[in-house]
């Protein structure tokens, strides 16, 4: 028996054990034991009853995991239909709502200085195939040249959207540049903006979503679960 960490006492009934020599302890051995078979029986039990819950809810957790496992699985459930759900409603969103949601995301992010000055900048220079002009710094030295593009699922963008793009930077002599999508860069237009010679930051949308996760832009805290462990040193001597 356990008396503080680390450290155990053998019971009277493990002394009259050892006292017999036997040539081994094992499971067979112990089977012997009403209390061994009462502590195999109520962790078959307690398996048993934590298999059911957990095949009940549908989301296939085994019963293998550890409660904190368990607890980062469903996370990662609830996060995913979040990120889901977003999505959604951004496409099903008008443009003018998409060209928002990239200024609070940059915002939130550290870029622009204020929504009002962000929300100035987007759309002030769309007649030259850029959707917005982002300050990178509150001075306005650097700026990020944005484009957004409202698209669904299954219509990625390609290469020549890409090299469309990098033409409109080198008109505004910028140097750097970010292309926002709703829906996926094909690998071609990934190689093009990796070749060419202006710094062009392609986000897709997973990075989108996962962004407006980590930046609590279109979504909020709900509940904070803490999760408490045993303090073993706190009742040890």
């Amino acid at each position: 028996m356990a008396t503080k960490r680390g450290h155990f006492v053998i019971s009277e009934r493990g002394r009259a054990v050892l006292a017999k020599n036997p040539a081994s302890i094992d499971n067979r051995m112990l089977e012997s034991f009403d209390e061994f078979k009462a502590f195999k029986n109520r962790q078959k039990e307690e398996d048993g009853s934590n298999q059911s819950a957990i095949v009940s809810d549908g989301l296939g957790f085994t019963a293998s995991q550890t409660p904190d496992e368990l607890m980062r699985a469903a996370h990662r459930t609830i996060e995913n239909t979040l990120r889901s759900e977003m999505l959604d409603k951004i496409r099903s969103s008008p443009p003018a709502f998409f060209e928002g949601l990239v200024v609070n995301l940059l915002v939130a992010m550290g870029y622009g200085g204020s929504v009002t000055d962000a929300g100035r900048a987007i759309g002030r220079s769309s007649d030259g195939g850029i959707d917005g002009v982002i300050d990178q710094d509150a001075l306005g030295l650097d700026r990020v040249y944005v484009q957004a593009k409202r698209y669904a699922d299954g219509n990625n963008v390609g290469s020549g959207a890409i090299r469309d793009f990098f033409g409109s930077l080198d008109r505004f002599k910028a140097s750097k540049g970010l292309f926002v999508t709703t829906s996926r860069f094909t690998s071609e237009a990934v190689e093009t903006a990796q070749l060419l010679s202006k710094r062009i930051v392609l986000i897709d949308s997973e990075t989108l979503t996962k962004l407006m996760v980590r930046y609590n832009v279109g979504c909020r805290v709900e509940e904070t679960l803490y999760v408490r462990k045993f303090d073993e040193d706190f009742f040890s001597d």
